[in-house]
Order: C-alpha cells, then structure tokens, then sequence
C-alpha cells in the first residue's frame, strides 16, 4: 500500500504544486563536481540530488519522481560521482548506504566508499540519491520552467525557486515593504501566501531606471533542510555580499557575481542584497528629520532578514560573513563601526575599500550631517525648487535622480554611526576578519592624460592628489614616457586611496587588540569585469582575451570579483592561459574556506574529498596563508607565479602621503 503522503506528493507533482523539503519529507541537497567550467566541464553530469532523509525504496522512487528526477544508476552513463560520494563520507553521511534505482527488479543501494549492494529489502529505511539533470544557467540563460521548481517555506511565506545543475536559486526575495522616500524601512512579515522567486526583482533606482521598491535578497543554496530538522546540524556558512557601485550605481542582480558557484563549490550559503542607492539612501538635511544613511540601513535589515530566516534555507545564522566591495566593502566597514549591526554578524570581508585621500577619503571618514547637508543636500533642494523634504517626496523619481546635488555619502547620523570613522578603541570587535585590495586598485580612479610627460604635474595635483618625487614614486623603466607616468600614477592612486589606510585600519586594529589576527592579502593577477573600467592599463596587452603575462598590465579595481565568484567561464569569458582557472578555483576556495572556518587556508580534507586536487597544489606551491598580528604586519600575495607571504607594501610611500601605518593611531 502507498502511504497517502506519496499519494498526495505525486498528485501535487501532476497538478504543477513544486515540490519542497515539507513535501517530500527530506532535507534536499545538490551535490556536483564543480570545476567552475560549467557545461563544457568534464565533470558536468557528475551531479546528484541526496534525498538525506531515511525512507523505503518505494518512498524514495516517488520521492525522485516528485523532482522530476528518477533514482540515480551507474548504467545512466553518467560521470563518476566519485567526489560526490568523498565528500559525503568526510561528512560522515550515509554509512549505511544510499538507494539507487534497482537492476533487474533487485533493490539496490550504494555506498559512500561506491560499493554497490543488492543486499537491501525494499522496505528497509535509507536516504537516497537522485538524478540532477537541471541545466546550466548562466548570465543570459536560466531555465525556470515548472520541472524545475522547488518551495520552501520562510518567514510565513511559501518561497518557490527553482535548481540549476549547481544550486537552489530563490531571486527577489522580498526583506522589507517598499520604504516611504527618506525613511528607514522595517523587516517585511509574510501572510501565507505563495510568492514567486524565479525571476530578479528590480534594481534600486539609479539613473534613470530602477525603482524605489527594490529592497530584495538573491538566494543561492545547495542545502535545503526539512523544516523540523533546522537545527545546527548540517547548516551551511553563510556569506552575505553587498555589492559596490559607489552608492550610485550597482545591483545584487549583477551576473559578475552570481552565487550559483561560490555556493556549490564553496558548500555556503549565498544571499546578495539591493540596497537603497544615491539621493534615495544617503540624503542628510540639516532639518533634525533627514537624517541619511537610508542605504547602510537597509543593508543592516537586510542581515537581520538573514539572521531570523536563513535556516529555512539551509544557512547557519551563527555563522554570517558579510562581505563586498569598493561601496559594498565602505558598508561592512561601517557595519563593523554600526552600534546598530554589532554582534550580528561573525566575519567580515571588506574588499577593496576606499579611504585616505580625494576621492576617497568619505568612504572611510563619515560626514556630520551639517557637513552633507552643506556638500550636498542645500543643491539637491535647490534644484528641486523645495524647501522641505516633504516638497522632495513629491518630486518623481526619475527627475529627483537626475538634479543637482552630489548626495551618496555615508554620515554620522548618531543611531547607525555615531563617529565619524570606526573606532580603534574600546571592546574588542568578536568579528573575524579578511582584508585587501588588488595590486593597482586605484587605477581607475585618476581621470589620464594622453600624451602626458613626466615633467607635467596639473594633471594629477588638479585631481586632488600631490605630484610625488621620483625619490619615492620612481618611473618604471620603459621607453613609453606616457606609460611611465600612468603606472606611477595607478601606484600613487592606489596608495593614496586603497593600500595606506587598509594596511594603516589593520595595524590599527591589531595594536589596540580589537582582533587577535587579519587575514589580509593583494591580489597580483586579476581578471578584469567585461564592463568597466574599459582601460587599457588594466587588460593584458589592452585585450580582455590577452596574456597576463603582459608586462605593465594592472590589477585593477574590480579585477578579483570574477575570480572570488568562480564566473569567468560562467560569464563566456575566454580562458586567457593554463593558470585562470586554477586560480580562479584556488581563490573560491580560499574565500569559501573562510567563511566555513574563519580561515583561508581550505581544509586539505575537505579539498581531497571534494576532489579539489588543484588547490591542494596551489597550496603545496604557495604555502600557509599566514595571519597578520599584532607586531606581525604580513600580507599574502594572490598570483601564479609563487607568490606568497611579504610584508606589508610600500611603507615609505604611505609614511610620504601622511598615511603611515599609525594613521589611525
């Protein structure tokens, strides 16, 4: 006899009801050997899905039929499920054997070790492994279509996704209700209802697109847990990125740092969140009302919307690592510095984050709201012919966006920052933390000259930064004049606004023993984002599909996002030589890790079991990721040419800036 819980399960199958954990009774998890090459990998049909829950044959053929999926077989053809297999047994999942589809009428189930028996009653009780034949998605392609749907059930809602060959994908998950125009938004309640997460939701207005409600989390997970079984065990890390965009510009949407990889070959829990952007997150008045900062609130709700909900989909809310760059990375730093953010959160990432000089000099040093008021908001209401802020609700969104007024400033608003930079004194900060920049991560901050000598100097000192002496920014020695003085402005740039105060913030924090050790590092090979900056400089032979071994090419801002995510090829970019992918797996390992364990330093076990057998060489080749400690200042150098620890970087050139390692001091 059927039980009338498959009865029912099948019947929602065949009315287009997807299927859910609740539903079949099981934890869900995709399992895949995830080489970061997706469909052209070799391993590409090497994915499961473990139904982990103990059921009888017939449950689990039901089971598998409820996804769409049958029980998984050897004779299917399929690559070795080998690594799949590894890493359930380093889990020390399953030793009692796992259903797989019978052979010639003969129950049969397989063990981690990949010995298959024939030994099983049907009704014995084991969890199960299913076929996984959802496709590939990628930045232009994803297949929604109801075969590939699944629900889940969170914060009183009934979430429906859907599964690509590598995760679970829930877009546009709602965290708080559209926000009235220059309020502070509140945690959005579910009321029961079924809502659709297939598709992104809308980016927060900037430009002239967007739009106001845009307060949305994207959701990638490989693990999803029967709701009774939410507890720690086999929870997943979880990383909450905040994307940059110089809080102008940007979305969680971005493909360059879709979630799918990172996810599936890290073994997290992925969540990108939008956030207000602009006039719309940052607007201060001096009016005792606006108070701004609409934006790093957000993404503060945004966190406690993961903190309260993210068991439901497989994530650990005791173990949340926000990380983001250049403006995502100016908000985890501020997240750190926020009375209103501190202690929810275990790790942090900044990225990439401005400081020190020029331009950026208020990603780092928050404004009063006076002085934003003064530097911003006085033309915003001019040109808008206001008075008010109440006259400034009115005004459509995308005339606001438009007018003048440069408002996208972070202030001290005395509720989610109350000084005026984070803080290098008092309690320690219970956070774990990993900080860098890329090698020349301000070159695309310097306005160039074309055809500029060394003589010339109003070209730089007009942009707010101090013509060097040679003595201390020498030339490099080419026979290129112009290429001589841009590769020491990209080092002068970088210095001034990246380098100095990152190197200066974890001095800094080591010496007031906020933190026991950081992590930091410089990226020395990048892969630059198809889309900006568009220099030269920072492609290799100033061609995306270069080598980059080219001497003079730059690694730029944003060159690491493509590596950290694993999305070169997921992006149809060009493999430019033998070492992209193998770095690109080596750095999604080394973030991955952690976020796992709050160390980079990927666990030979668990890389050996999943098969990762190029970063365990990456490893032997480079060594241990050594932490900076107080007294210790060191660095890791990320490349392939046997980089590895060194000390901090150019000292004397920061100590020259008047941005020295005890700036902060």
């Amino acid at each position: 006899m059927v039980p009338a819980w498959i009865t029912a399960l099948l019947a929602g199958s065949a009315l287009g009801a997807p299927p859910s954990p609740a539903g079949l009774k099981s934890d869900i998890t995709i399992l895949v050997d995830n080489d970061l090459q997706g469909p052209a990998s070799p391993t590409a049909d090497s994915a499961i899905i473990l139904l982990g829950s103990k059921m009888t044959l017939r449950d689990a053929e039901a089971a598998c039929a409820a996804l769409g999926e049958q029980l998984w077989a050897p004779e299917l053809g399929a690559s070795s499920i080998r690594p799949n297999l590894d890493f359930l047994r380093y889990q020390n999942k399953s030793r009692a054997g796992l259903w797989i589809a019978p052979a010639n009428g003969t129950a049969r189930s397989i063990s981690t070790s990949g010995d298959i028996s024939g030994g099983h009653e049907e009704t014995a009780r084991l969890p199960a492994l299913c076929t996984q034949t959802a496709p590939f998605s990628s930045g232009t392609i994803r297949d929604t279509s109801e075969q590939w749907r699944i629900s889940i059930r969170a914060n009183d809602e009934e979430l429906v996704g859907y599964r690509d060959r590598n995760s679970f994908r829930f877009m546009s998950v709602r965290y708080a209700p559209e926000p009235e125009r220059f309020g502070y938004a509140k945690l959005h309640e579910g009321k029961g209802d079924e809502v659709s997460a297939l598709e992104y939701g809308s980016q927060c207005f900037q430009g002239t697109s967007g739009s106001e409600d845009c307060l949305f989390l994207n959701i990638w997970t490989p693990h999803l847990p029967r709701p009774r079984c939410t507890g720690e065990k086999g929870l997943k890390p979880v990383m909450l990125w905040i994307h940059g965009g110089g809080f102008t510009g940007g979305t969680a949407n971005d493909a360059v740092f879709d979630g799918g990889n990172l996810a599936s070959r890290g073994d997290v829990v992925l969540v990108a969140a939008n956030y207000r952007l602009g006039k719309f997150g940052f607007l201060a008045l001096d009016d005792g009302e606006t108070n701004g900062n609409y934006g790093l609130a957000d993404a503060i709700l945004a966190l406690d919307w993961v903190r309260a909900h993210v068991r439901a989909l497989g994530g650990d809310p005791d173990r949340i690592t926000v990380f983001g760059q250049s403006a995502g990375a100016a908000v985890v730093r501020a997240m750190l510095a926020s009375p209103a953010a501190r202690g929810k959160f275990a790790a942090a990432v900044p990225l990439s984050n401005l400081g020190g000089m020029g331009y950026g000099a208020p990603y780092s040093k928050y404004l009063s709201v006076p002085e934003a008021a003064a530097s911003g908001g006085a033309a915003l209401l001019e040109a808008a012919n206001c008075t008010d802020v109440s006259c400034l609700r009115k005004v459509p969104a995308e005339v606001l966006s438009g007018l003048a007024g440069d408002v996208r400033f972070l202030v001290v608003d005395g509720e989610y920052l109350v000084a005026d930079g984070l803080q290098f004194s008092g309690d320690p900060l219970d956070v774990r933390l990993m900080i860098g920049i890329t090698a020349e991560d301000g070159t695309p901050m310097t306005t160039y000259t074309r055809d500029v000598s060394p003589e010339d100097t109003e070209w730089l000192t007009s942009q707010g930064l101090p013509y060097p002496p040679r003595s201390v920014f020498p030339l490099p020695d080419v026979e290129n004049s112009t290429l001589a003085v841009d590769t020491m402005a990209a080092r002068l740039t970088t210095d001034a606004m990246f380098r100095c105060t990152a190197q200066a913030t974890a001095n800094a924090l080591l010496s007031a023993s906020l933190v026991p050790e950081i992590y930091y590092y410089e990226f020395d090979r990048t892969y630059q984002t198809p889309g900006w900056p568009k220099l030269d400089l920072c492609e290799p032979g100033g061609d995306p599909a270069g080598d980059p071994s080219t001497s003079y090419y730059l690694q730029c801002h944003s060159g690491e996002l493509l590596y950290v995510f694993g999305n070169v090829a997921r992006e149809g970019l060009p493999t430019r030589d033998v070492a992209d992918l193998a770095f690109g797996q080596f750095v999604l390992d080394t973030f991955a890790s952690f976020a796992r364990t709050f160390d980079p330093n990927p666990e030979v076990r668990f890389l050996t079991a999943r098969g990762y057998t190029g970063t365990v060489s990456a490893l032997e080749k480079m060594g241990r990721w050594e932490a900076a400690t107080g007294g210790n200042l060191k660095l890791r150098a990320l490349g392939w040419a046997g980089e590895g620890m060194e000390g901090f970087r150019d000292v004397e050139q920061c100590e020259w800036l008047g941005l020295g390692l005890e700036y902060y001091l």
